[in-house]
């Protein structure tokens, strides 16, 4: 599968970024800019997401294979490997597959372990929308609104609204293949498995996808690990405390 990405800078050490669940690239763009002044960064965009081709197959095997594939193509190896959420669930399997291939790990709020869900309310209100019949975003959005309450979770949503080549608007997401596949992306592999390389764990203080009594079970799969906890932040922290999670992970990368 040849997936979207876009890369920036062209000196230094590459690092592959791997957007979450109904994310895209274009989440990490600001991060990529400010850490490509001493790297070369590589945002993808994960199948079923962004501008990355649609597929019926979506667990965990095949985000990591796909990057496998991607890291082939671009004749990528030592990378640095930075994935938050569904995609630091990627970035860890392709981590203890692949251990030769990477050189450090960097996971954004979450854990290695199965969760119980919390995304069907917005897939649920994404799916509700007969998108051809709206004449204008405005009118997706306060639809939106009457079930999704937050409002930098409706932004988020909304940025994965797109234009047909008949100018009516769609969903850039898969979304009936997430729908359908959701529960595989709730679980973690169970492996015995081990990455020796240094992995960052960043939890963001006001979220609780990382508990912190499970850190010994952390270090059965990663040996090297470290977690920081930045304050002020939930889930997206790197879109809640942008400066913050770039001085973290500039801090982790001279190590």
């Amino acid at each position: 599968m040849l997936l979207n990405f876009k890369k920036y800078g062209d000196l230094g050490p590459p690092i592959i970024i791997l957007h979450g669940f109904l994310g895209s690239l274009d989440n990490w763009l600001s991060i990529a800019k400010q850490l490509s002044k001493d790297n070369q960064v590589f945002l993808i965009d994960q199948r079923n997401h962004g501008k990355s081709p649609h597929n019926e197959s979506m667990d965990y095997f095949v985000l990591a294979n796909d990057l496998l594939d991607f890291t082939l193509q671009n004749k990528l190896k030592d990378f640095i490997l930075i994935g938050h959420s569904m995609g630091g669930k990627v970035a860890m399997l392709f981590a203890l597959q692949h251990p030769n291939l990477v050189h450090k790990l960097i996971v954004v709020d979450i854990a290695p372990i199965d969760y119980a869900g919390g995304h069907e309310f917005i897939l649920d209100a994404m799916a509700s929308l007969e998108l051809n019949k709206y004449k204008d975003r405005a009118a997706i959005e306060q639809d939106l609104r009457e079930k999704i309450f937050s409002d930098v979770l409706l932004q988020f949503i909304l940025k994965n609204l797109g234009r047909t080549n008949q100018n009516t608007f769609e969903w850039k997401v898969n979304l009936p293949i997430l729908i359908k596949n959701y529960r595989n992306l709730m679980v973690f592999p169970k492996l015995d498995l081990k990455f020796g390389g240094k992995t960052l764990f960043i939890k963001g203080e006001n979220s609780d996808y990382i508990d912190m009594s499970m850190l010994e079970f952390f270090e059965t799969f990663f040996q090297k690990m470290k977690i920081v906890e930045i304050k002020g932040a939930g889930h997206w922290v790197q879109a809640e405390q942008p400066q913050i999670f770039v001085d973290v992970v500039s801090a982790f990368l001279k190590e």
